[in-house]
């Protein structure tokens, strides 16, 4: 039964991999494509180590995949802004369809 969840799990996170690839390729501006990564990407990898974490039980293998969970999710959004803050401070400009810029509001 834990092989089979674990299987949906593993599935699952593929998918949102993959949106979270094309959003890569698909979307307008960095920022977007900051957004498209660290979230999609994020969920998808936390629910692959998941579904090994199902599999592998509380293992070494198992534990070690939690810990990569918990690591994943502290990590993966504070680097996001750090990224994001980086570009917009070197100039990289937003595409023409963004509606607010809340980073040069919080530089007046």
């Amino acid at each position: 039964m834990n092989e089979i969840i674990g299987v949906i799990f593993i599935t699952i996170g593929l998918v949102f991999n993959f949106f979270g690839c094309l959003g890569l390729v698909r979307l307008p501006d960095v920022y977007n494509r900051l957004q498209a990564a660290t979230k999609s990407v994020t969920l998808g990898t936390c629910s692959i180590l998941f579904g090994l974490f199902l599999f592998k039980g509380f293992t070494a293998g198992g534990i070690k995949a939690i810990l990569c969970i918990g690591f994943l999710i502290l990590t993966a959004p504070v680097s996001a802004h750090a990224l994001a803050r980086g570009a917009h401070k070197s100039g990289v400009k937003l595409c023409k369809g963004s509606v607010c810029d809340k980073y040069a509001e919080d530089d007046k």
